[in-house]
């Protein structure tokens, strides 16, 4: 057997630093919400590969759909010679997207390539430079996707310059008394002192900020966005990279505030794990590249496309949208009940929007003092007692919980258990 130990000594020496991992120990197989580490130990995963396992570790349906496929053919190249896979899933993208506009879809391989392609397509569409995007959101760790993420560490730091015209807007965030108001007023601002708004080519928001701190934007402010974008011809792109495929209690978060995006970004639980991510929205506006413009050589590749067919399917036919309410708000009252019961003034928070949930930890109960310190050790004090859970937020003192949408009330439970006792341990210590 190899032990964990043994593997880091490899890794460290085999991998660059700058690839962080959450805990030193190495995963050996899975199952839905669980997973096995090389030494046999068991974990109960509320991280699912950051968003990705919606439908949980090796679904036996998209096992299958991808074995299926493997027996085909793995690679052709979409540019070169074209597959059914591809424009099927297209057609059904295209069908599950909010709105009444005709959609198209392009496939791409990461998330950071979606956004990338969106920028691309929102420039060919408009014939404008300008992208606006907000504090705390993150799309990805290219140069492009790198300007518009709104935190510094570790994402930016040590990396720029970045592209030019990028702008940042305050997200509202109510905990912290930005209302959807300020951040409005703050474009109002930005469209009189720094760029007009005919030189903007998109808006970028995440519906509920992932690596930012799980803050949701409120549905007015989208509706507000949305008219805005409307008004000066601007192109709204949503990234529910995070937030897609049933993840907030509806396929796409955005459709909690009722409104159509011009483009959305899609990826992580888009494929069950396999490697794929999108960009899908009003039909006019996808065309605008010229042929050749877009593309990719793995973009949309076959055994991602047979996966995310197969993911569609398990979502509609398990109704994990409703399932991902009913995880979520398990959860939250169970962190709100421990909150109570334990009179835990570090908790400051506690917010949910389908089973996308996170607590804020703070010093006495203060929004303004976050508690990073206390987010750190119990990550990795859960973990020891078997538990995978992230920190995130652009201080870093939030927790948040992303259990597969398939794993039982039973596992969700006990990894609650777990969680609760190493709460109380680190807090009378």
């Amino acid at each position: 057997m190899t032990t964990n130990s043994e593997l880091q000594k490899r890794r460290e020496r085999a991998v660059a630093r700058g690839v962080a991992s959450h805990v030193p120990v190495y995963s050996a197989r899975s199952e839905n919400a669980e997973i096995w580490d090389t030494e046999g130990r068991r974990y109960i995963d509320f991280a699912s590969g950051i968003a990705v396992l919606n439908t949980g570790h090796n679904h036996p349906e998209v096992k299958a759909a991808v074995d299926e496929q493997l027996q085909r053919f793995s690679h052709t190249c979409f540019q070169v010679m074209p597959y059914e896979g591809y424009v099927r899933l297209a057609e059904k993208l295209n069908t599950l997207a909010p709105g009444k506009s005709p959609k198209k879809t392009i496939f791409l391989t990461t998330g950071a390539e979606a956004v990338e392609n969106a920028v691309k397509i929102a420039r060919a569409a408009t014939g404008r430079p300008a992208i606006i995007s907000f504090t705390g959101g993150f799309h990805g760790r290219t140069m492009m996707t790198m300007a518009l993420t709104g935190k510094v560490v570790p994402y930016k730091v040590g990396f720029g310059p970045f592209p030019a015209e990028v702008y940042h807007l305050p997200y509202p965030v109510e905990y912290h008394d930005v209302t959807a108001e300020h951040s409005l007023a703050a474009l109002a601002s930005l469209f009189r002192a720094d760029v007009e708004p005919s030189r903007v080519a998109a808006i970028i928001i995440e519906p509920v900020q992932g690596e930012g701190g799980f803050y949701i934007a409120p549905p007015e402010f989208l509706r507000a966005l949305r008219g805005l974008c409307d008004e000066h011809g601007i192109v709204l792109i949503v990234d529910e990279i995070q937030t897609g495929f049933a993840r907030t209690g509806k396929m796409f978060a955005v459709e909690h505030s009722g409104i159509e995006p011009d483009l959305m970004t899609l990826a992580k639980s888009l494929a069950g794990g396999i490697p794929l991510s999108a960009v899908t929205g009003k039909a006019a506006i996808m065309d605008a590249p010229a042929p050749g413009g877009l593309g990719g050589t793995y973009g949309g590749s076959p055994l991602g496309c047979a996966a995310a067919l197969a993911v569609i399917e398990i979502i509609e036919r398990e109704n994990l949208t409703q399932r991902a309410n009913s995880i979520g708000n398990l959860i939250a009252r169970r962190l709100l009940t421990m909150r109570e019961h334990h009179s835990l003034s570090c908790m400051g928070d506690v917010r949910q929007l389908g089973a996308m949930v996170a607590m804020e930890l703070v010093h006495d109960g203060s929004p303004d003092l976050p508690d990073s310190r206390l987010t750190a050790r119990l990550g990795q004090a859960s973990a020891e007692r078997g538990l995978i859970v992230l920190s995130c937020g652009v201080r870093g003192n939030v927790i948040r919980f992303l259990p597969p949408l398939t794993a039982s009330e039973e596992v969700v439970n006990e990894g609650l258990d777990i969680l609760e006792a190493v709460m109380l341990g680190l807090i009378t210590t």
